[in-house]
């Protein structure tokens, strides 16, 4: 069941059967927290976005990279930088992990690239879109990564989200 909420003109909350998530116990008690924690952005706006990212949640808690710990709501909003395209929706995910930044890095940009990510326009329309906007308490900044990632505290694409991950609202 999918229902939503508008937030003003431009924005709506969805919810759905794992946004938001939180694990359970048992889930907890079944596959092992890993030592680092990662909050990692998620978007789309080609295509069943919807259905793409109830796929998402289901990857993600098969894999043995990561654990899925919690899920916010999800946001609806309008594109920002290139506007000519649909409006994306926007999601945060809790996850841990025992792999380094780099590593999750790539671990992301290949479960992107499963999901039919193709790189065109920079903000331009994309099937799935995954960003580490914190690890743990670090900071880096290289040219191939930055966390907490830029701009962050800018989107409400990012901010909305967050606030609807610490608790079910």
């Amino acid at each position: 069941m999918i229902r939503e909420r508008l937030l003003g003109d431009h924005f709506a909350l969805i919810k759905m059967p794992h946004y938001p998530y939180v694990a359970s116990s048992q889930a907890r008690k079944r596959k092992r927290y890993r030592g680092h924690k990662a909050v990692i952005g998620v978007g789309g706006n080609i295509g069943d976005v919807l259905r793409r990212f109830e796929h998402l949640y289901w990857y993600l808690r098969r894999s043995k990279s990561v654990t899925l710990i919690r899920s916010s709501s999800i946001l609806r909003n309008p594109p920002f930088g290139y506007l000519d395209q649909a409006d994306f929706y926007n999601t945060v995910l809790l996850l841990s992990t025992a792999l380094t930044p780099r590593e999750l890095l790539r671990y992301l940009l290949r479960v992107e690239k499963r999901f039919g990510r193709k790189r065109s326009i920079k903000d331009g329309p994309r099937t799935l879109d995954l960003d580490i906007i914190f690890y743990d308490d670090i900071q880096i900044d290289t040219k191939t990564l930055k966390i907490p990632h830029p701009d962050w505290m800018n989107r409400e694409s990012v901010l909305i989200p967050m606030k609807y991950l610490k608790g079910r609202r």
